[in-house]
C-alpha cells in the first residue's frame, strides 16, 4: 500500500490527496513515532517539515525515517520525498544537507535539466514550470545521483537516485490554507499574506496542473 509520512501538523499531504486514487495511510510519527514497517510499503511519500534533515536529537523518530528511507532505495521501492523528504533522501543516501542556503519563500519558477526532461516523473510537465518554495535548507545531489531541476536561486530542485527514488526542493502539494499558514508564522513573510495567496490564485490552475501529472507519474511506477 502507498505509505504517506507528515513530519507535523502544518504540513499536510495538501492537494496531493486529491490526486490519489489508490488506498493509503498517512502516518504522523512526530505524534506516536511510528512508522510503516517494510513489508507493507508499496510506495512511500515523504512530506515537509519545519525541522532539519540533521535535528534527530530533537526528533528522534527521524533516524528511524531516514534508515527506512534508505532500506526503501535500496529495495527499489518507489520513493517521492517533499522538501524535507527531499533532503532526507539526500542525507540517507550520503549527500549534504546545508541550512541557509539558496532560501526560497513564495512563487517561483524551475527548469528541468535535459535528463529531468526525459525523466518519467516530469513527463507531461514544461521545461520550465511554476513552483511554490518554503525552505531554509537545500539538499546535495547524493553520489550515482541525477540532477533534474533547477531554479535561478536554488541549483538543486530535483533529483532521482536509481530508477524510482525521487527528491524535491519545491512544495507541489500547496493549497491556499496551507500558504496562509506557513506565511503568518514566518516573521519575513507575515505581512505578505495576501500578496501570496493572491498570487497563489494566479498560478493556481498551473500548480493543480503540475501536482496532478506528478502524482500520476509517480504512482504509474508503483505495482499495487
Amino acid at each position: 500500500m502507498l505509505q504517506i509520512i507528515q513530519n507535523g501538523s502544518e504540513v499536510p499531504p495538501g492537494s496531493i490527496t486529491g490526486h490519489l486514487a489508490t488506498p493509503h495511510i498517512i502516518h504522523h510519527p512526530y505524534c506516536d513515532g511510528l512508522l510503516p514497517k517494510l513489508v507493507d510499503i508499496s510506495a512511500l511519500i515523504v512530506l515537509g517539515g519545519a525541522m532539519g534533515a540533521h535535528d534527530d536529537s530533537k526528533y528522534p523518530f527521524l533516524s528511524d525515517l531516514k534508515s527506512l528511507i534508505k532500506t526503501v532505495v535500496e529495495s527499489k521501492i518507489p520513493y517521492l520525498g517533499i522538501c524535507l523528504g527531499g533532503q532526507l533522501l539526500a542525507a540517507s543516501m550520503g549527500a549534504k544537507v546545508e541550512s541557509c542556503r539558496w532560501e526560497e519563500f513564495g512563487h517561483y519558477s524551475a527548469s528541468l535539466t535535459a535528463q529531468g526532461a526525459d525523466d518519467r516523473l516530469f513527463k507531461g510537465i514544461a521545461n520550465e514550470f511554476d513552483v511554490f518554495q518554503w525552505h531554509h535548507d537545500s539538499f546535495d545531489i547524493p553520489p550515482d545521483a541525477v540532477l533534474l531541476a533547477s531554479s535561478a536561486l536554488c541549483p538543486h530542485q530535483a533529483f532521482r537516485i536509481g530508477a524510482s527514488a525521487w527528491g524535491v526542493q519545491f512544495h507541489p502539494e500547496v493549497t491556499e490554507d496551507i500558504i496562509r499558514c506557513w506565511s503568518a508564522w514566518n516573521k519575513s513573510t507575515s505581512g505578505r499574506v495576501e500578496e501570496l495567496v493572491t498570487e497563489f490564485e494566479v498560478r493556481s490552475e498551473s500548480y493543480r496542473a503540475t501536482v496532478g501529472q506528478m502524482i500520476g507519474n509517480f504512482l504509474s511506477t508503483v505495482k499495487l
